[in-house]
């Protein structure tokens, strides 16, 4: 039957949704399936057809209506052909109650609702039935891996070496959460996502028969929106039809999906890649007002990136025809214009930000973040461009203008490497051109770096670690002066020079953090180096052994002995010398009790 008549039959009845009216009833009707068919085609010309299948695919492909065809093909039965074929031009004995899902032989089974042994028992006992009116009784079994671990130990037997009248066609959505021991006894099948080509000239087929007037960019709209599903295209066409009464345009369905327009998801692109933040936010705003989803402009505008890069590298792919004539022709240009650095910073900053949209409390203001971000990383070089730049200034050459500076005309996108040059200052010394190669690579930089304050430079004497430690509390780091009294041994020490040794667990940027510091905190420029020489103990084990000196000392005393020896199990905490300087305890006037919450006889 084709689809006018079936359109026919069902006009002067209850409505029928299109997802069912159209609903493929033999395999030449399905869509962008084509491997598939062709190997049940050579299956079936062969007498090789297999005892059990596996269909596996997205929501929407066609599983259960692959399931129902494959049912009605093994069944199929006219006045001339009594055997199990593929082609089913005409109707047979059995096709109508099969594909309607009311056949007697034919069992569809939902095993979401029907997960556990006892329904995998009652088929195992039905299985040794023969059919009642058909060739061959066809167990369905919808979404198979919500079985349990049970029932499909009990199906196994059975699926190994079913009845010869007995066949099992599964669905899935779920591939990997099906047991090895199950998917080896059947043939699989894996549909594919349908392409948005195909979905809209479907549709486009579909507006023809019902009679519906319906606009290309609106087909194209829908078929992105459905993601490869043409259940899920045809319900949206559906929806659209009704929201639009009787002309789908693509205004219609951008209204109706809370999407924007794809026009103005390419402006806000390029005043992103020229780095105008103040007309990035004010389009988002504005596609904001007329309804658009912050995030959903976020992934538009992802999308649109991800198809400027792929034209870059398969220009052939402008000729889908999914696409809208801005897409295709804008496409195109910004392909050529940006480089593929700058295209997946771009990328990984949408990732980020739809996820940051989509879990804050403020998904408008989340979302003009992000935005900023982007046009302002638009400029930045990378860290290739920075080093090239590097390498082409000479020595000596004054510093340019500041990494903030961006000229007065940016042509779209060629901002990174526009002012590569003006973002790196002149070659200077080691530590201070990985500083640059660093903020080089970040998204966000300070907008006035000529306006921080340096603090002015010390003149200090350094002797030794001790000295440098001093300074590192002066200054407040005290994270750095714990891993400079645990990790580096002093080998020399010389007036802008120092030479160390490092523990095995040392941090890898501790020799540079060192040279970094010094400098700043000293005033003058510091030869750092690394030696193989074993040096001295570090700041903590000095500490270490002179703590446990004074316990040992502490120990021969003779009052702390006797102390010990009155008070079994007492023991000694802490060593402390007075300093009668600073108004402590004088020797031989008692210290302050410091009682231990866990021991009241430590010492």
């Amino acid at each position: 039957m084709n689809d006018a008549g079936q359109m026919d039959k069902t006009s002067a009845g209850a409505y029928r949704v299109l997802a069912r009216k159209y609903r493929p009833r033999d395999f030449s009707a399905l869509i962008g399936q084509e491997p598939m068919v062709r190997t049940l085609t050579n299956a079936f010309a062969a007498g090789r057809i297999a005892q059990a299948w596996m269909l596996t695919g997205v929501r929407g492909v066609g599983k259960t209506t692959t399931a129902r065809i494959l049912a009605r093909a093994l069944n199929y039965k006219t006045a001339t052909v009594d055997a199990p074929s593929i082609h089913l031009e005409e109707m047979g004995e059995h096709c109508e109650a099969i594909l309607e899902g009311r056949h007697v032989d034919v069992i569809e089974m939902d095993a979401a609702s029907h997960t556990g042994i006892d329904d995998i028992r009652e088929i195992i006992d039905q299985v040794r039935y023969a059919p009642v009116a058909a060739r061959y009784k066809v167990y369905i079994i919808d979404e198979v891996h919500m079985l349990s671990n049970q029932a499909f130990n009990g199906l196994l037997k059975t699926l190994e070496e079913p009845p010869p009248h007995v066949k099992f066609i599964f669905a899935t959505t779920e591939i990997r959460k099906v047991p090895i021991t199950i998917l080896s006894r059947c043939q699989r099948f894996d549909l594919r996502r349908i392409d948005a080509a195909l979905i809209k000239a479907d549709l486009a087929r579909i507006a023809g028969l019902e009679g519906v007037e319906a606009e290309d960019e609106a087909l194209a709209m829908i078929a992105r929106a459905a993601e490869g599903s043409m259940r899920d295209a045809q319900s949206i066409f559906d929806q659209a039809i009704a929201h639009s009464a009787g002309r789908v345009t693509a205004a219609t369905v951008r209204d109706m999906l809370g999407l924007a327009d794809r026009a103005r998801i390419i402006d806000l692109f390029e005043h992103l890649m020229k780095g105008d933040v103040a007309a990035a936010l004010a389009e988002f705003r504005a596609q904001y007002d007329t309804g658009a989803d912050p995030a959903t402009v976020l992934a538009d505008l992802a999308e649109f990136n991800h198809l400027v890069t792929r034209l870059r590298f398969v220009p052939e792919a402008a000729e889908d025809a999914a696409l809208s004539q801005a897409e295709r022709e804008r496409g195109r240009e910004f392909a050529a214009a940006l480089s593929v650095r700058v295209l997946s910073r771009a990328w990984q900053m949408l990732l980020k930000g739809i996820q940051e949209v989509q879990s804050a409390a403020r998904p408008v203001a989340a979302g003009e973040m992000v935005l900023i971000r982007i046009a302002h990383a638009a400029h930045l070089p990378t860290l290739d461009e920075a080093l090239k730049a590097l390498e082409d200034l000479p020595a000596g050459t004054s510093t340019p203008p500041a990494a903030g500076a961006r000229p007065a005309s940016l042509p779209p996108g060629g901002g990174a490497r526009a002012v590569a040059a003006a973002s790196v200052p002149a070659a200077v010394g080691s530590g201070q051109t990985m500083r640059l190669l660093r903020e080089a690579t970040l998204e966000e930089t300070d907008p006035a770096p000529a306006a921080r304050e340096v603090p002015a430079a010390e003149a200090v004497a350094l002797t030794g670690l001790a000295d440098i430690a001093s300074l590192a509390e002066t200054h407040r780091d005290l994270a750095f002066k714990v891993q400079l009294k645990r990790c580096v041994r002093l080998v020399r020490i010389e007036p802008g020079r120092l030479t160390v040794n490092l523990t095995p667990d040392a941090p890898k940027t501790l020799l540079g953090d060192l040279n970094n510091r010094l400098q700043n905190w000293t005033g003058r420029r510091w030869v750092v180096s690394l030696s193989h020489e074993e040096g001295g103990k570090t700041l903590a084990e000095e500490e270490q052994g002179r703590r446990e000196s004074a316990l040992a000392d502490a120990r021969t005393d003779p009052t702390v002995a006797a102390i010990l020896r009155s008070f079994p199990g007492a023991r000694i905490l802490d060593v402390r010398i007075p300093d009668v300087a600073a108004g402590e305890p004088a020797a031989g006037e008692p210290l302050p009790p410091e009682p231990d919450a866990e021991d009241d006889d430590d010492i």
